[in-house]
């Protein structure tokens, strides 16, 4: 177990000794036709796999779903009731902000038990924590014209970054998004985005209107990627490739190469919220204040 998986949100201090055991006895467990805790999470996590989840996301929902397990001495799935969700977030010696993300963890698995008919009934969808709700404070723009100002843009990494750094700020688009666009996606003599599925969170089509100044920046950064490429005899059609010509696939890792460099400029030049999700906010204040609605 790494050291990282061993603090933080996933400590439980407190876990061994602290609930009753199972009310079953071990000989009474293995003689009912009852489903093995094991088997469901090899299970649940190659299902997870198929459907394209992360490496570590699947590693985090078993340390947790594990734990739970462990401080209930559950042994089968049909031992899991809402008593037991109940004892092991007893015993968790932290913040309810963080017991209800430990909670979301086990509402998850268990919600694909019930997929797989080994729980009759989703009776933890009526188990919540309270907390504060954390209010989330978009870039300020005037943060965004600085980076523009510091930002060498005679390097590649320095164009390529202000260009999606202005790409998010004006169109909205997830980080993800950004780091998946590919060559056909742009439609550059009309200025649009055409994102298909593969793109977007809710796999629906999206058409983005992008400005003159979006549209020569990304000329330019494709003209720039066809040059790398070249040199390092790479083929992929990515927008935003890194400086040795590859793509930034942000589906083994939680932060792009992009991600990174905000995080980078955001200590450089001392602007504590630049980030990916925070440029997005600034572009939907954007809106709400020049009038669009919620929706």
């Amino acid at each position: 177990m790494s050291k990282s998986r061993t603090q933080g949100i996933f400590t439980v201090e407190g876990v061994k000794g602290s609930v009753p055991r199972s009310q079953y006895s071990e000989k009474e467990l293995r003689s009912k036709q009852w489903t093995p805790i094991d088997y469901c999470l090899k299970t649940v996590f190659k299902q997870m796999e198929l459907a394209g989840n992360r490496p570590r996301t699947i590693h985090s929902y078993d340390y947790i779903f594990k734990q739970f397990c462990e401080a209930n001495n559950i042994v089968f799935a049909e031992e899991i009731t809402a008593q037991t969700i109940y004892n092991y977030l007893d015993v968790l010696q932290v913040s309810d902000r963080t017991k209800k993300i430990r909670l979301k963890s086990l509402k998850a698995i268990l919600g694909k038990f019930y997929f797989n008919n080994w729980l009759t009934e989703r009776f933890w969808l009526n188990i919540h924590i309270k907390t504060d709700r954390e209010i989330k404070v978009s870039a300020k723009e005037s943060d965004i014209f600085k980076l523009i100002h510091y930002i060498d843009q005679s390097s590649f990494i320095g164009f390529r970054d202000l260009t999606a750094i202005l790409l998010m700020f004006k169109t909205g688009i997830r980080i993800t998004t950004l780091c998946n666009l590919r060559e056909r996606h742009l439609d550059l003599e009309n200025g649009f985005l055409n994102l298909d599925g593969s793109t977007l969170k809710n796999h629906k089509f999206l058409k983005l209107p992008i400005d003159e100044e979006l549209i020569e920046r990304l000329r330019t950064l494709i003209d720039s990627n066809k040059k790398i490429r070249k040199y390092y005899n790479r083929h992929n059609t990515h927008v935003f490739i890194t400086q040795r010509g590859l793509n930034m696939d942000v589906s083994k890792s939680s932060n792009c190469a992009i991600s990174k460099q905000l995080t980078k400029y955001s200590q450089r030049y001392n602007l504590p919220n630049i980030n990916a999700h925070a440029i997005r906010r600034a572009y939907a204040k954007n809106l709400l204040e020049k009038g669009a609605s919620v929706p």
